[in-house]
């Protein structure tokens, strides 16, 4: 009886010296954990797989991921489970209100699975947690990371914008190109248009955006998405590595060195975003409390300038 040859296993990526990072295991780690676990709380930190997850966690900064910890899409880039998500909990509001004040956070940020199979993809829920947080931590600045709410987004926007988040954040994760492919259950103009809508509705709200690199995208692709987004009036755009979170996720096509990325962060400034966030590890909510205080730094400056020239 001849043996069969086993299987070839595939062939792993070999990550480059600027995106490797130490494994988690201080104690804030460990207390931010059992925090999040005590609240029955879900983290975009450990379902996305976020490689900075040890810094942030260290420092007790968490981004919570409300309406459960399962997707109602299955886009090419994500690690978040997809699936039938369970029942909306009434108690998240205040569970994620009660964790901000045990953790004597001075910003948040909000975001949430995609969840189509509700009436308003999820939009109150997101009202709940911003009015719960407004009453348990006045002085707390809220940053949201939405999904599109896909064919429900205008009554969704404008619901959200009422109870007046600090800042305002949707990605647009990639080129239009490519869209189909990593991005198929979204469409790049609605996602384009969502933000726009939040700056007619509220100007002093900060729109903020991001996109991953190494996906395939060509240079001028990315010029493109950086002058839509400035036409859409968005203040502040992050670019960082798309990794892949596992063999059955997109490829990464390629990984852009630091100085790529402090190339397109160049262009992107000069393009005239109030900030921009640009780098290998950079995610949609790393370093988000220092930025928002950037910010509103920036947006003093402008109009100071603009007092001076009057």
């Amino acid at each position: 009886m001849t043996e069969m040859a086993p299987l070839p296993r595939p062939e792993r990526v070999r990550k480059p010296d600027w995106i490797r990072v130490k494994a988690p295991t201080s104690e804030g780690f460990a207390a931010t954990r059992a925090l999040m676990r005590s609240k029955s709380l879900t983290t975009v930190c450990e379902e996305a797989a976020c490689p900075n997850i040890g810094e942030c966690w260290s420092k007790k900064h968490a981004t919570v991921m409300i309406l459960g910890d399962t997707c109602t899409r299955a886009c090419a880039f994500c690690n978040v489970k997809t699936g039938m998500p369970r029942a909306v909990d009434p108690m998240e509001p205040q569970n994620v209100a009660d964790a901000a004040a045990q953790m004597g956070l001075a910003h948040i940020v909000i975001t949430s699975v995609d969840r189509d199979d509700l009436k308003d993809g999820g939009a109150s829920q997101f009202v709940k947690v911003i009015e719960a947080i407004r009453r348990t931590n006045p002085t707390t600045t809220i940053e949201i990371l939405t999904p599109d709410f896909r064919n429900k987004h205008e009554a969704a926007v404008e619901a959200i914008v009422a109870a007046r988040p600090d800042v305002y954040n949707h990605n647009l994760e990639t080129v239009p190109r490519l869209y189909p492919t990593i991005r198929p259950g979204a469409r790049y103009y609605a996602s384009l248009r969502l933000l726009e809508s939040v700056k007619k509705l509220d100007p002093s709200i900060f729109t903020k955006s991001g996109i991953m690199l190494g996906l395939g995208e060509e240079r001028l692709e990315v010029h493109q998405v950086m002058d839509d987004m400035r036409s859409a009036d968005i203040d502040f755009l992050t670019m960082g590595q798309y990794l892949q979170p596992t063999p059955r996720h997109a490829k990464v096509q390629e990984f852009v060195p630091p100085a790529g990325f402090q190339a397109y962060g160049a262009i992107a400034r000069a393009k005239g975003f109030a900030l921009v966030a640009s780098s290998p590890l950079t995610r949609s909510s790393y370093h988000a409390g220092d930025d928002f205080a950037k910010l509103r730094d920036a947006r003093a400056a402008k109009l100071a300038k603009q007092t001076a020239s009057a």
